[in-house]
């Protein structure tokens, strides 16, 4: 094919300088027909095939070949046929004689020809869409997947997400409040894939069976909710690339936290950073496109929905209450009573009629167990037995002051001394830590081992008052009587050693 350089000489020297076609041709080398053609076109027409390549080994397998690629459309992405193993059910199964290269070329046009499009959509102010991401970040020292909600509001182009530990109905609902107070309204409309949070069930007519809680929290904001088709993430395309876009800018590298409130705190610094940002195709910022979607936000309500979920159950013989599949401790004195488990993002919240009875970290692991000793020491102490192997109590990280009082007490009073060391722990129930901490030291120093002494000094501690511990008034308090020692004494065990 002749270079657009050739075109331009053979066209100057005909149409400016008059020269003829034949002559052309002869100065040049060319053909006549090819000398017509460049004077037809300015530039290179390029070869334009008049009919499609006959392919006489391939053309008889075509309609095997695409009724193959149509059953694949059915089938997992990962158990689709590749070209190479149709070529080889081709040769195997009907007899194929030719090569892998033409069937590997068909089957790639089939598959471009067959490729989805896609019509560019408008936004309307005061839409949004909700989705899921997850990722990794290091939290408290531990590396850990989290799964963070991000909410788009597509006209704006205005993202906001939040992070937590799993992804569940409180954590869906705690994400629209915090999403909604930073972007000052509620959407009219909010756009989600077919979540389980969300959606019970997909009726036959494409309706949806909304779960309890997701109704409870539309008729306390009142927006109305939309769902895309199963399996379409571009029913939502502007939130699922803002999941990919906040994971790449604002989570990498895998950020590192004390807490989850730390690595909450950046994100939303990053989205409010955001806000400054000029996009491609806007004369705008993205905060100056925001006002126009907040002029037609609906107005919050003066509180925030109660993102909690509430389950009733009973105790069990163990004093415990399982939840989510983590079973927390309760107070012994409520044993097999009924008992109504609030589940908040955080926190895991026990009550019993109109009392909190417990309150725990929420664990986000599975089958794990959770205690707190104090709701044990009264049961330890009538099963003082059970001290040295009672669950709760171990990793119970206490001074030590606190190991070298309970070794005293084993060792001067026995079976006794270990009732006592429980009720020397049971006053962490009314007093804190450092006050009874400071008396147990207090009562070691003093040689004053027992209950009753450490009981007296934290009362003193707390009232301001000097300790007036007089050991007279403990009669079965050990005495440690230190004498002086002489060569006498000395002498006395030699004669007792020899006689």
């Amino acid at each position: 094919m002749y270079g657009v350089e050739i075109y331009y000489k053979v066209r100057r020297a005909h149409f400016v300088e008059g020269e003829s076609i034949h002559e052309l041709s002869r100065v040049f080398g060319i053909h006549r027909k090819t000398v017509r053609k460049m004077l037809s076109h300015s530039v290179p027409p390029g070869y334009q095939r008049q009919r499609p390549p006959a392919r006489p080994k391939l053309d008889p397998f075509t309609e095997i070949i695409d009724q193959i690629l149509e059953a694949d459309r059915q089938r997992p992405r990962k158990q689709r046929h590749t070209a190479k193993r149709i070529c080889e059910r081709l040769q195997q199964e009907h007899g194929f004689t030719g090569g892998y290269t033409i069937v590997k070329d068909y089957v790639r046009e089939q598959h471009q020809r067959r490729q989805e499009m896609f019509v560019p959509l408008a936004h309307p102010p005061g839409h949004a869409q909700a989705d899921f991401g997850e990722a990794l970040a290091v939290i408290a020292g531990e590396e850990r997947k989290v799964h963070f909600l991000v909410f788009a509001l597509p006209h704006s182009d205005a993202v906001f997400l939040k992070a937590y530990p799993g992804e569940t109905t409180e954590a869906f609902c705690d994400g629209h409040n915090a999403a909604f107070a930073f972007f000052g309204g509620v959407p009219r409309r909010v756009l989600y894939d077919n979540t389980k949070l969300a959606v019970a069930r997909i009726l036959g007519d494409g309706k949806r069976q909304r779960t309890q809680r997701f109704s409870e929290l539309l008729s306390h904001y009142l927006f109305e909710p939309r769902f895309g088709r199963p399996g379409r993430g571009n029913d939502k395309g502007k939130v699922e690339n803002l999941v990919g876009f906040t994971r790449r800018n604002f989570l990498v590298p895998v950020p590192c936290f004390d807490s989850f409130e730390a690595l909450n705190a950046h994100l939303e610094d990053c989205c409010r950073e955001r806000l400054a940002a000029k996009l491609r195709g806007h004369q705008e910022t993205i905060a100056e496109r925001l006002e126009r979607d907040r002029a037609t936000l609906l107005a919050l309500p003066p509180t925030s929905y109660e993102a909690c979920e509430r389950v009733s159950t009973r105790v069990s013989s163990l004093s415990l209450v399982r939840y989510r599949t983590n079973d927390y401790s309760v107070p012994v004195a409520y044993g097999h009573r009924e008992v109504l488990v609030r589940g908040d993002v955080d926190e895991v919240v026990i009550s019993c009629a109109a009392e909190v009875i417990a309150r725990h970290r929420r664990s986000y692991e599975r089958e794990d167990f959770i205690f707190d000793p104090l709701h044990y020491l009264p049961l330890l102490e009538q099963k003082v037995g059970a001290l040295d192997q009672a669950a709760p109590l171990v990793g119970w990280q206490l001074p030590e002051p606190f190991e070298q009082l309970y070794r005293l007490l084993q060792a001067r009073l026995g079976k006794p001394g270990k009732r006592e060391y429980v009720q020397v722990l049971r006053l962490l129930e009314s007093f804190s830590l450092e006050v009874v901490h400071a008396a147990i030291a207090e009562a070691l120093r003093l040689g004053a081992i027992g209950y009753d002494a450490v009981k007296h000094l934290v009362l003193c501690r707390i009232e301001h008052k000097p300790p007036r511990l007089d050991l007279s008034l403990y009669p079965y308090l050990p005495r440690a009587q230190v004498a002086t020692t002489s060569p006498s004494d000395y002498q006395r065990l030699l004669r007792t050693e020899a006689s």
